[in-house]
C-alpha cells in the first residue's frame, strides 16, 4: 500500500491486516516500563490510535481528540501507539496535561505486525484499529496523506457500537 506525505508517496511494509480477521498480538512497553500486550487490553473493545511522531500538530491533534472523546465513553479501552521513546511521549503528556495509555514502538515492531511501517521515514503511518473483546479487527483506517486526520466519527461510532 501506498500513503504520501505532502504528496510524495511512500510504500508501507509489513503484513496488511484486514478487517473480519484475527488481530495480530503484539506487546510495547508503556511510558512506566511494563510490557503491554494486545490480550491485556481486550478486556473492552479497543480503539488503537497510530500517530507517526507526537511530537508534530497532526499527531498532537489526533492523540488530543482521541483522549477527549473517546475518555468520556464508558466500555472501551483507548491506546495511542507511536514511535517516540518513553521520554518524548512522557514530556508530550505533561506539556499537554493528557494521561492515557501510550506505547512505544521505536522499532516499528507494530508497525510491521499491521502493516503500516514506513521503513524510508522511520515512522509508523498514521492509523486507527478497532479491535473487539475477541481479538478481532473489526475497523481500521490507514490515513492516505500523513498531514490529514483521521475520520474520528467512524472509528468512534465503530468501537461504541461494540460496547455491552
Amino acid at each position: 500500500m501506498i500513503v504520501t506525505r505532502k504528496g510524495e508517496p511512500y510504500e508501507l511494509s509489513g503484513t496488511s491486516v484486514e478487517v473480519g480477521h484475527q488481530a495480530p498480538t503484539f506487546t510495547l512497553n508503556n511510558l512506566e516500563d511494563k510490557a503491554v500486550s494486545l490480550t491485556d487490553l481486550l478486556a473492552k473493545p479497543l480503539l488503537i490510535s497510530v500517530v507517526p511522531d507526537i511530537d508534530t500538530s497532526v499527531c498532537s491533534i489526533q492523540t488530543k481528540q482521541f483522549n477527549q472523546q473517546a475518555g468520556s465513553v464508558e466500555g472501551i479501552q483507548l491506546v495511542t501507539i507511536a514511535k517516540n521513546t518513553k521520554e518524548e511521549l512522557a514530556n508530550w503528556c505533561a506539556a499537554e496535561g493528557v494521561s492515557m495509555e501510550m506505547l512505544h514502538d521505536e522499532a516499528l515492531a507494530f508497525g510491521e505486525l499491521y502493516g503500516i511501517k514506513m521503513a524510508d521515514l522511520g515512522v509508523l503511518a498514521r492509523s486507527i484499529f478497532v479491535i473487539d473483546t475477541d481479538g478481532t479487527l473489526v475497523y481500521q483506517e490507514i490515513v492516505p496523506e500523513m498531514v490529514n486526520e483521521p475520520d474520528y466519527t467512524a472509528a468512534l461510532d465503530t468501537v461504541k457500537a461494540l460496547v455491552k
